[in-house]
């Protein structure tokens, strides 16, 4: 029986240096991946929005576009292809906006095909690693957790969360048997720093208690640490 080997990772480079594109796509064909080019911006956008690529090489300079432009047509639309700019040797600012767009790397011009290679590999290594890690199921006890769908259930029964509890929950089962500062708590789960004299985190913690079921020693399974945060006990 044959063992079915999953496909090459597919590159797009868009680069209007022909000589450069056919040197690096050269080297990435021999290092394990295929390579489709465009050397204009136009047919680089079609071909990022519409082709089946795992990864996207996008010079800052093209001939009939600016590669940033091209990079921020592309997120707002809502493309999540993972992203690595080629920037020009000191460009501080052309790197910066990119990453601020949702550039996931860059490497200034001229780049070693070697490097180039290895950054790619890097950044699809993270991109696969968060896929499955939003598809996993957290569990502690009879807790249980599907990050993909903002799923909670506490014994195969499904628990009614808003999406903050959601993310509050989450961050405590990321973090079971360990204290979770409030500052923490705010900063991952509400996207804020915590304010003096804020209570949300402790009014949303509450409403979480409510809906899980007490331990069989009648406590909470999430408890208050005094002066430190809260923790969500292991059993």
């Amino acid at each position: 029986m044959q063992i079915a080997t999953p496909p090459l990772p597919h590159v797009l480079l868009i680069d209007d240096d022909t000589e450069l594109t056919s040197l690096l796509a050269e080297y990435l064909q021999q290092d394990g991946f295929r390579v489709s080019c465009r050397h204009d911006g136009e047919s680089g956008l079609l071909q990022a929005r519409y082709g089946r690529h795992d990864i996207l090489v996008l010079d800052v300079m093209l001939p009939d576009s600016n590669g940033i432009q091209l990079l921020r047509q592309l997120r707002t639309e809502g493309v999540t292809l993972p992203v690595l700019m080629l920037t020009a040797r000191g460009d501080d600012i052309d790197r910066i906006l990119g990453l601020e767009l949702g550039a996931d790397d860059y490497v200034t011009k001229p780049c070693s095909p070697r490097e180039l290679s290895a950054r790619l590999k890097a950044i699809l290594r993270r991109s696969q690693s968060a896929i499955e890690t939003a598809t996993a199921i957290l569990a502690v006890g009879a807790l249980r957790l599907t990050p993909a769908q903002r799923l909670a259930s506490y014994a195969d029964q499904p628990l009614r969360l808003t999406g903050i509890e959601y993310n509050l929950l989450e961050v405590l089962v990321r973090h079971a048997g360990r204290i979770v500062s409030r500052q923490n708590l705010s900063e991952w789960a509400l996207g804020r720093s915590l304010e003096p004299f804020d209570r949300s985190i402790d009014v949303h913690i509450s409403s979480i208690r409510h809906k899980l079921p007490l331990q069989q020693d009648g406590q909470s399974s999430i408890r208050t640490i005094r002066g430190m945060g809260y923790q969500l006990v292991v059993d």
